[in-house]
């Protein structure tokens, strides 16, 4: 059974609606994403799983008990927040103390919860440091003590992350996710950052104007997108338009402004007509050598090469005026300047199709 199920939830705010007809379920142990733009209304969401707010419509579950009208102090929930929200006067080992006195935990007993989660967020021996004397990092893991130490049914962590620098970020997420999955703790995490949540999350519930636009593992979002917000959201992509003639079972041509495109379709593809081939920039490669079969080639010219860390980022505007970027690996080698001719190459499966239309 599901430690959490959202069925069908809705919240307006006047004529707004800010989260309309949301549905899914975290299983135990589970760490699950709410991703997207602002406004889209993840953080809305986590507010209703808390009791902040109470859904207009729909039901909200926690360990199999219907959580209506329930207030915050009654569900059994840890929060977690971006800004910490310690209390400055209070030491290490008070902060994460303050919920258990809360929820009636005998005083022996805080004791020894208080060494053990010291130990396993990697604080042991600080915990009559104030705050202030702590790191960005450091407030973060008690923070994150205090909310695991009350054993919650779910953990709720809002933004986590955007008050630390990027490298203490990409540091953290890996102790954050460490730390989660010790505890076996059902999850969910609040963020607009889509690297954030592939490297925290076992899903993301990608959301978009108040619903949600696709529900996937990271892999699966980012190379299997259903929509073309998805694909634009997650990562990078390349668009071409074209129509979609099926041939025989999963196999379909489509035919585009640089000719006819081999694809292998998914089962949630478009019948036929109009769509969008998404191609992302690390399967469109510079061409060498002979043409291989299932392989597609286009001609273009470079406009601008971009180093960017470990990868170099080729920007090309093709023959029909497609402008498309490819990415290679920076190993040093020589790779064609600006205004060069160009030929890249793409597989049959490396082709997402999708429905043509805007991105919203």
């Amino acid at each position: 059974m599901a430690v959490l199920e959202l069925q069908h939830i809705a919240k307006r705010f006047g004529s707004v609606a800010a989260v309309d007809d949301v549905t899914f379920e975290v299983s135990k142990g589970e760490i699950v994403a709410l991703l997207g733009p602002s406004g889209c209304g993840k953080t809305t969401t986590l507010r209703m799983i808390a009791g902040f707010e109470q859904p207009d419509d729909g039901r909200i579950f926690i360990g199999g008990a219907d959580m209506a009208q329930r207030q915050p102090y009654e569900r059994n929930v840890g929060l977690v927040f971006q800004d910490y929200a310690l209390f400055p006067h209070m030491s290490v080992a008070q902060n994460i103390a303050f919920g258990m006195k809360n929820r009636g935990v005998p005083r022996g007993e805080i004791a020894s919860r208080i060494r053990t989660v010291l130990e396993q967020v990697q604080l042991a021996g600080m915990e009559d440091r104030r705050p202030s004397a702590l790191s960005g990092g450091q407030q973060q893991r008690v923070a994150l003590a205090r909310a695991l130490v009350t054993r919650p049914d779910v953990m709720l962590l809002d933004e986590p992350l955007s008050n630390l620098d990027a490298r203490l970020r990409l540091q953290l997420r890996r102790e954050i996710r460490s730390i989660l999955s010790s505890f076996d703790c059902t999850s969910i995490i609040v963020t607009h950052d889509q690297e954030e949540a592939m490297g925290l999350a076992d899903r993301i519930v990608l959301m978009n104007k108040g619903r949600i636009e696709q529900i996937d593992t990271p892999t699966g979002l980012y190379q299997r997108p259903r929509t073309l917000f998805a694909a634009d959201f997650i990562g990078h992509a390349n668009w071409i338009g074209g129509t979609l003639a099926r041939t025989s079972g999963n196999a379909a041509t489509v035919t585009t402004a640089l000719g006819d495109v081999a694809v292998r379709l998914a089962k949630d593809a478009p019948a036929a007509g109009a769509v969008t081939l998404c191609i992302r920039p690390e399967r469109l490669g510079i061409a060498n050598g002979d043409c291989q079969d299932g392989e597609i080639r286009v001609t273009g010219t470079v406009e601008t090469v971009d180093p960017v860390g470990p990868d170099v980022r080729i920007w090309c505007r093709l023959a029909d005026g497609t402008l498309v970027q490819s990415l290679e690996k920076n190993v040093g080698r020589t790779l064609p300047p600006p205004g060069s001719a160009i030929t890249l190459r793409f597989g049959i499966d490396d082709c997402v199709v999708l429905p043509a239309g805007g991105m919203t």
